[in-house]
């Protein structure tokens, strides 16, 4: 996908020059996955990013009730999902499905820490974005959950 697509696309590189932006996909890797295929399941210790192209995802956490799973988010192109295990170690907290055939980058924390290392102000402003992305998902959890009671 050309950088102008990328802009079009992700809030997060519509702020970074074309260069900024090629420096970025250096440390990326590009994925087809089909429907029906997860990229991660809850509990895998694999820590990368992965930013929608193409194609929808969905979010799976498993619940109490006997290894039934329901879904917390559906995710379309423009979207960035496993984000946080970019910054963490911890397991995955949830499931990522393929939903429709997806067009994918994925960022692997060791290239993000060698981004931060080689390109600060790239790895800052990905930092950045990844709060901003949090705290939005983070609020209208909160009022999902308040809409119930």
């Amino acid at each position: 996908m050309p950088v102008a697509g990328l802009r079009n696309r992700f809030p997060f590189f519509q702020s970074l020059q074309t260069d900024e932006v090629e420096q970025f996909l250096s440390y990326c890797r590009r994925l087809r996955a089909e429907a029906g295929t997860n990229l991660w399941q809850e509990g895998d210790a694999d820590n990368f990013a992965a930013f929608i192209l193409d194609g929808k995802l969905g979010i799976k956490k498993r619940t109490e009730f006997g290894g039934s799973q329901v879904i917390v988010g559906l995710y379309a192109p423009g979207s960035v999902v496993g984000e946080l295990c970019l910054l963490t170690s911890n397991p995955r907290s949830v499931t990522a499905e393929v939903i429709e055939t997806a067009d994918l980058l994925l960022l692997h924390s060791q290239n993000f820490e060698e981004m931060l290392g080689n390109h600060s102000q790239l790895g800052i402003a990905l930092l950045r974005h990844i709060f901003v992305t949090t705290a939005r998902r983070l609020t209208k959890s909160y009022e999902r959950i308040a809409s119930v009671f």
